[in-house]
């Protein structure tokens, strides 16, 4: 019931049980007072009787004023009273723990505090109220949660951007003091370079993992056969030596559509970032095209089934991720070898897109097969 309401109705009933005790006040008064009656005579028709009425004594006027003076303030008293108690109730029974409840909030919040849940009681104002406020707090519990995580991300990519620096600051160093020792080194200037583009290499890798977290996701409709279309071109640019195979299928049937060619109709789109879902598909590709021996797969996929969205799943036929990393997952330069050429920054990117896209990065070893990385896009 709303705050009005339940005001309204306890006001209500407190005057009502008022009203009813003052009639019942002003019925015993009355009937006391019968019993005394001012001097002079009594005579009832139709009987030959003339009664003597004595005058009232000093004790049995004063009951009489007295009885008076308790039925004019019965008349004021009692609903004023009635009020009062209605007023009391309604705080009590509607307004003290809600507030309560907001005041003890309001200072767990103050002390950084938000480990906590507000009980919403009711379905009236004031729990509409702790509803609202219960939804502030988890979502201030989320943004701190990934501020902090942001925080932790910005310190391991730090430190992993430190030691990747360091060798190639070191030979640097090296090179510089054979230099100055006027020792002969027909290779100095051309290791000097190299190492030099590897570290502006490094630099813009970290800027662009930078831009990638504040990057806004403009989704816009896409046709799925043109993304086919654009995922067998890149895989013929990055992977030319490999038997490479892309195919669109859908994991959950749409009605009217079969499952096996619904993705060719050109009609079929998707709500996406086209840009950054041709970011995560290079990255994946060409990641697999490192490893894969023969064969790779790209496939397209729609699942309905927990939400709406568009994987793409790219397999090969390599040795399979290291357990490291599908245990704690894509680290900022989490190198699985030794390559001057590629930082470890693709699987990386590709899962900082994804997540920013609603969806996510999963990583697995397939039995018999290699490597697996899908790649969830919420559409």
């Amino acid at each position: 019931m709303s705050l009005k309401k339940s005001l309204f109705l306890l006001t209500l009933l407190c005057l009502s049980l008022s009203l009813v005790l003052v009639a019942i006040i002003w019925m015993t008064c009355n009937h006391i007072q019968s019993k005394y009656h001012d001097s002079g005579i009594i005579y009832r028709i139709g009987e030959p009787v003339i009664q003597n009425v004595e005058e009232p004594t000093e004790e049995q006027q004063l009951l009489l004023q007295t009885l008076s003076f308790i039925q004019i303030l019965s008349c004021i008293l009692l609903p004023v009273g009635s009020l009062i108690i209605a007023g009391a109730f309604f705080y009590r029974l509607k307004c003290k723990t809600p507030i309560e409840i907001l005041q003890n909030s309001v200072k767990r919040i103050e002390n950084q505090d938000l480990d906590f849940s507000i009980p919403v009681g009711s379905g009236d104002e004031l729990g509409q109220l702790l509803a609202a406020f219960e939804t502030m707090r988890n979502e201030l519990l989320k943004s701190n949660q990934e501020i902090w995580r942001q925080a932790e991300e910005r310190k391991r990519l730090n430190a992993a951007f430190s030691h990747d620096l360091r060798n190639p600051v070191t030979v640097l160093k090296g090179t510089v003091k054979l230099l100055r020792q006027d020792i002969h080194d027909e290779r100095a200037l051309e290791r000097m370079e190299n190492y030099t583009l590897r570290i502006e290499q490094y630099i813009e890798s970290m800027n662009s993992i930078q831009r990638l977290e504040q990057l806004p996701i403009r989704k816009k409709e896409t046709a799925v056969s043109l993304l086919k279309e654009e995922l067998t071109h890149t895989a013929k640019l990055l992977a030319p030596s490999l038997s490479v195979s892309v195919s669109a299928r859908a994991k959950i049937p749409i009605p009217d559509k079969k499952a096996s060619n619904f993705c060719e109709h050109e009609r079929t789109t998707v709500n996406l970032d086209h840009g950054l879902f041709l970011t995560v598909a290079e990255n994946l590709i060409g990641n697999a095209a490192r490893f894969a021996r023969r064969n790779l797969s790209i496939t397209l996929a729609i699942d309905n089934s927990f939400g709406n969205f568009l994987i793409l799943s790219v397999t090969d036929d390599g040795p399979g991720y290291p357990e490291k990393l599908l245990q704690k997952g894509p680290k900022p330069f989490g190198k699985t070898e030794e390559n001057p050429v590629h930082f470890g920054m693709g699987l990386y990117s590709s899962q900082v897109i994804c997540t920013k896209h609603g969806g996510k990065l999963v990583l697995e070893n397939k039995e018999g097969l290699g490597a697996s990385a899908t790649a969830f896009f919420q559409i």
